[in-house]
């Protein structure tokens, strides 16, 4: 499943005939009062959607995620599943459960649309990546995208590990030395060959390599520069690590590296808003861009929350609450404004990061976005 279409077309859900259970669970449990905490926040946030009063979902909706949340506790913890999202829509039909790699905080939300700030962050924090375990004879290259699932090829090469012992000349060891080397850098350039395959074939983005520090280097020696360039980092590896030991030490290294790379692009758009570029900084001039449908791609800091009011006929997102929007004069709607921004920018086809920590954003607002064109 292509994760980020499938976002965008949750996004378009704006006003369903019935309330959108959304629902995100942890699911990294290691033990049982990991799974004992998930357990009890679904079986507190469930009876609270169904009292009386409440902003309830639909009785069917909310039965079929007690039903999915019961199946989750029950299997065992797996290392490729860090967190579970789960939408649910009687008037809709909808049905759905994604699976990611990356955990959520557990969140539970019954309102008009799906809550999707926390998987439009998390699509931009695992961008399609590659990784690869390499030694002098064999490699595995795994294929992964934001989603659980992951394509594995695995590589052998016909390389002894070590020389014959004893009993030759000095020539005969040197010669058979001279063979084993060009079988290892043939090796080398057979892995880097799949790699590009797969790099080019799948726009992989970030590329993470495991293994000994010398089986590392022969690889990216054999790998063109336009490759070798997108990788983001090395983690440990040992052939007899399991794949999903080894994915799970990259996902970790993607994700410090994403987040990096978000924090250097907020320094950048501050700069670029404070010489008057294509950039918006804070609530207001961000509202304005996002109403517009300006916004290329829209940063949010992490526990950033925002009341705020939706027009009900033209949409128009306004900081405060108004009875009326200022722009129609319609009836407006409470929101959480962000969450309606990341929403709205998804559903435009825009991107949507989360920034952890930093201070400059946070002194202008919180938010701020980079523009499809200027205002």
């Amino acid at each position: 499943m292509d994760l980020r279409a499938r976002m965008a077309e949750l996004a378009r859900i704006t006003a369903a005939p019935t309330s959108v259970v959304s629902v995100y669970l942890d699911t990294r449990w290691t033990d049982e009062q990991q799974r004992d905490r998930v357990r009890i926040f679904l079986k507190n946030e469930l009876a609270q959607a169904r009292r009386p009063g409440h902003a309830r979902g639909a009785a069917g909706d909310l039965d079929w995620i007690e039903a999915q949340g019961e199946q989750l506790l029950a299997q065992a913890g797996s290392a490729d599943t860090g967190g579970v999202a789960l939408f649910a829509c009687e008037a809709l039909g909808l049905r759905e459960v994604i699976s990611t790699r990356l955990p959520f905080e557990n969140a539970f939300v019954v309102a008009d649309a799906p809550l999707l700030r926390p998987l439009a962050s998390l699509v931009e924090m695992t961008p399609s990546t590659l990784v690869i375990f390499v030694d002098a004879e064999s490699a595995r290259l795994v294929r992964l995208t934001p989603g659980a699932a992951a394509e594995e090829t695995t590589l052998e090469a016909d390389v002894p590990g070590h020389p014959t012992p004893g009993g030759g000349t000095s020539t005969m060891e040197a010669r058979y030395r001279r063979h084993l080397l060009g079988q290892r850098a043939r090796h080398y350039e057979a892995v880097a060959e799949a790699l590009v395959g797969l790099v080019e074939g799948h726009a992989v983005k970030s590329i993470v390599v495991a293994g000994e520090p010398r089986n590392v280097a022969a690889l990216r020696a054999a790998l063109p520069p336009r490759v070798a360039d997108r990788i983001v980092g090395t983690v440990a590896g040992a052939r007899r690590d399991p794949t999903e030991v080894i994915v799970a030490r990259a996902v970790q290294q993607v994700a410090h590296v994403q987040g990096q790379r978000i924090a250097t692009e907020v320094d950048a758009l501050l700069t670029l808003a404070a010489k008057g570029g294509q950039a918006a900084v804070g609530l207001e001039a961000t509202l304005r861009a996002v109403n517009r449908g300006a916004v290329h791609r829209l940063y949010i800091l992490s526990g950033f929350q925002e009341p705020g009011t939706s027009c009900q006929g033209c949409r128009a997102l306004q900081a405060g609450f108004s009875w009326k929007c200022s722009d129609c004069g319609d009836r407006g709607t409470t929101v959480e404004l962000g969450e309606a921004m990341a929403e709205r920018v998804a559903a435009a086809g825009g991107t949507v990061d989360t920034v952890e920590i930093h201070q400059p954003l946070a002194a202008a607002g919180g938010v701020a976005a980079e523009l499809r064109y200027p205002l």
